[in-house]
């Protein structure tokens, strides 16, 4: 799978380029129809010390672009959680390819 980091807003990291690799590796090896990820981190300023470092995340598969963005304190959990989503969005995805094909 081909990965594409975008920063906005934030100095890029080589350690949380690591870190997503490694947790996108696990839909890679499990979703092989899944070409290409396209990652973006930006930090946006909220009142709330919960959310402002934004992770999203938009995989290149067969259909419609599968998408998942999560706003939290650090972009570790809000990578974490958008991976959590984005498998869901696989297996509804491969569940729909088994049942066309």
């Amino acid at each position: 799978m081909q990965i594409q980091f975008n920063y906005q807003h934030v100095s890029g990291s080589t350690e949380l380029e690591n870190y997503t690799k490694e947790k996108l590796q696990v839909i890679a090896e499990r979703y092989s129809w899944v070409t290409r990820a396209d990652v973006f981190y930006r930090v946006e300023n909220t009142e709330s010390k919960e959310s402002g470092m934004i992770a999203e995340i938009r995989l290149s598969a067969p259909g419609p672009r599968l998408f998942a963005e999560e706003s939290q304190s650090n972009f570790q959990e809000a990578i974490a959680k958008v991976i959590n989503q984005l498998k869901t969005q696989c297996e509804k995805r491969k569940s729909e390819l088994i049942d066309h094909a």
